[in-house]
């Protein structure tokens, strides 16, 4: 009884003090109101986020095609007067114009010491210094010397040649190198199964991969799998000597130094590529099954630069942080864009990203606060985590806390809507978030897939940034549309980009037409210079994913999008996802993952619907943090996360939260899971259960888990 009258006390106080707050505010919105309308002229930023972005430029019963209305920008029109059509010419011109500006950052690794935690283990943690920089002078030269040392080797012009590296400066340097040799990159995610990297190798026939110190002995493994291998380039680490005993006979392995040692001492000649020769065959995450090779040319590639920096505002005094892979196409055109653009990349990885990354000695600072980075790519899975960081800490905190931050956020979210920026709430409230990144950040690009517009919104309050999302593919060189920098929307990915066409098309088997209203809606065709001639090896499947029409080369996507009256596109399903269910109704997994996925519980998640039943079911991984919040409230204790995992009456508690999610989500009844299983096992692309850019590979869980989801349809 006690406890309940301290309880209600403090539930008192906390209304009254967040009443005299509201009232406070009130007052102060009065008193500054004229001057923030002045100062930041909201009418001008709800205009530009409203203006017309595409218009239609050919229009028949089965099929809509728009097109940008924004011209070139400068940097763009500069490209086309200066004839540079290849990235060897690129970067060339960008040495003479940048010089001895920063170009490619690495952090010092000083030491790796043994720290004792709180529960008694013993973790090694990296006592770091700071940012080494090496300018365009220097970055070109490195790239000249690997070029040549590599000529030297006995690669000639034209071959191919796999980086299988994790993100780093040496990644960027060798690629440049390989270029100026007109090699052919060809690019395998570090985290990829054996199965998948051993296809890449084979395919291509290439006989030398550039790796890096850490994957040298997933590669050593996989020797026998790749019988054409000669020469094994590896980046060195910081701080151990590499192991290089124990591999196949007629394998030499050399040093990444070495190369550029034997190219300095070298002058064979440069073999420039042409504009249309191939710059990178860049292997698909494989989400549906064995990955392709994406054929991009220099010229491919030298478009969606032009149609980047049409889209992206930069600044003169931007850095950025480069820490997705570097196979993936999009982190790839984004370092390339700030080669092209003189914005210095600091690299970072998320074992030392922030202060609490794993790797970073308690008390010392991560990469993020050492760089000051301005400027990110993320994923969405990413800023999901950030996002579900931001509301667990939120509720740990004590409750008048967390009720001054609910009236901020909600505070902030009012005001933004209208037009208006909230200085004092974000210094005040949401400073501390913005320091998880260093304190600069403004703009953080995102692709990869959909980003759900809770996670959108919450990322853009909570660290007081600009959160621009984009949408392509590896077969249009990652190019098809990017949101305007005025656009204050949510849940779409913006219009055409300069350089390319979006055409919707008819798919009627699911009912969607252009001539669907209020928006039109169809399977996305992308069509520009951007896009690739196909498939290496898989003439079947070029020709069944791309023709040429109208003086241009087109890709289907395979997603579904509907068209708004300013011309930007919202992805709506994906002709992959679609199930249809006993009774006739048509379900897409993919949006209805997308929706669930932003429940706080959900980890991560696979819906699954047999075409025999008539409800879908759910395999979830659950965040730990808040399964022991549900396990609490059932008066369940002492019990392990797999323990935890395993109980029913979890799991019954977990469905309810899904079927809560989905309800407010407006989610349709026969999308709605009607059971559930919890996943104790993080989803990895080590495991083969997701991609190394984090999309689902559908097929691999559900035959992981085909007992239990049989189980789920039993019950």
């Amino acid at each position: 009884m006690i406890v309940e009258d301290k309880q209600e006390m403090e539930g008192f106080w906390i209304s009254g003090v967040i009443h005299a707050i509201k009232a406070l505010s009130y007052v102060y919105d009065l008193l500054t109101f004229p001057v923030y309308l002045i100062l930041q002229r909201p009418w001008e930023k709800r205009k530009a986020s409203r203006r017309v972005k595409a218009r239609v430029v050919a229009k028949d019963e089965h099929s809509l095609t728009y097109r940008s209305v924004d011209p070139p920008r400068l940097m763009h029109v500069t490209l086309e007067r200066e004839k540079i059509d290849t990235l060897e010419k690129m970067f060339c011109w960008v040495t003479k114009l940048h010089g001895d500006k920063k170009c490619l950052g690495t952090r010092q690794i000083l030491a790796e010491e043994d720290e004792l935690q709180p529960n008694g283990r013993i973790f090694k943690k990296y006592k770091m210094g700071e940012y080494k920089w090496k300018s365009y002078v220097d970055v070109n030269k490195l790239t000249i010397s690997f070029s040549r040392g590599l000529r030297e080797l006995g690669l000639t012009t034209r071959k191919n040649i796999v980086i299988f590296a994790e993100t780093r400066a040496e990644w960027m340097i060798a690629a440049y190198g390989c270029f100026r040799q007109n090699l052919t990159v060809v690019t395998i995610y570090a985290t990829l199964g054996d199965d998948a990297i051993t296809h890449g190798i084979n395919e291509t026939e290439v006989d030398t991969v550039i790796t890096s110190h850490d994957l040298l002995p997933k590669f050593k493994r996989l020797l026998e799998k790749v019988p054409m291998i000669k020469t094994v380039i590896y980046m060195e680490d910081q701080l151990k000597p590499t192991d290089t005993t124990g591999f196949k006979n007629g394998v030499r392995l050399i040093p990444y130094s070495d190369v550029i040692k034997k190219g300095n001492e070298s002058d064979a000649p440069m073999s420039p590529p042409h504009a249309d020769d191939t710059a990178i065959i860049m292997y698909t995450s494989g989400s549906t099954g064995v990955p392709k090779g994406v054929l991009l040319s220099h010229s491919n590639i030298i478009y969606t630069l032009k149609a980047f920096c049409d889209a992206v505002e930069i600044k003169s005094d931007d850095v950025f942080l480069g820490f997705l892979p570097l196979a993936h196409v999009f982190e790839l055109l984004a370092e390339s864009v700030c080669l092209l653009t003189g914005v210095p990349i600091g690299y970072s990885s998320p074992l030392t990203m922030i202060d609490s990354s794993s790797k970073i000695q308690r008390g010392s600072k991560g990469d993020a606060s050492v760089l000051h980075p301005t400027c990110l790519t993320s994923v969405p899975l990413i800023l999901d985590r950030i996002s579900k960081g931001i509301n667990e800490k939120v509720k740990k905190s004590c409750a008048f806390r967390q009720a001054i931050f609910k009236f901020a956020y909600e505070y902030k979210l009012k005001w933004m809507k209208r037009g208006y920026d909230t200085p004092f709430f974000n210094k005040l409230i949401f400073g501390a978030a913005k320091q998880v990144l260093g304190g600069r950040v403004r703009l953080i690009l995102c692709g990869g897939a959909p980003l759900s517009p809770d996670t959108h919104t919450q990322v853009k309050i909570c660290l007081c940034v600009t959160v621009t999302q984009g949408y392509g593919l590896t077969e249009t060189t990652s190019c098809a549309t990017v949101m305007d920098v005025h656009d204050r929307s949510t849940g779409r990915v913006g219009a055409p980009t300069t350089i390319c066409d979006i055409r919707l098309e008819n798919w009627e088997e699911a009912g969607y037409r252009v001539t669907d209203t209020p928006h039109p809606r169809g399977e996305i065709l992308i069509g520009g210079k951007n896009v690739s001639i196909g498939y290496y090896k898989l003439p079947e499947k070029t020709k069944e994913d791309f023709f040429f029409m109208d003086g241009r080369q087109w890709f289907r996507t395979g997603d579904i999008g509907e068209c708004h009256e300013d011309g930007c596109i919202k992805i709506i399903d994906r002709k992959k996802d679609l199930v249809k269910l006993q009774l006739g109704e048509y379900v897409s997994l993919g949006k209805v993952e997308a929706e669930l996925k932003t429940c706080p519980v959900v980890e991560n998640i696979c819906v699954y619907g047999d075409g025999h039943r008539a409800y879908t079911v759910a395999l979830v991984v659950p965040n730990q943090f808040y399964l022991d919040e549900i396990a609490k409230s059932l008066g369940i204790t002492n019990k392990s996360f797999e323990e935890l995992c395993d109980d029913p009456r979890v799991e019954k508690a977990v469905l309810q939260e899904l079927v809560e999610q989905a309800i407010k989500c407006k989610l349709q009844r026969f999308e709605i899971p009607g059971a559930v299983k919890l996943c104790a096992e993080q989803w990895s692309p080590d495991m083969g259960l997701v991609t190394a850019a984090f999309k689902l590979k559908r097929k691999a869980v559900q035959e992981r888990y085909q007992h239990e989801i049989n189980r789920m349809y039993a019950s």
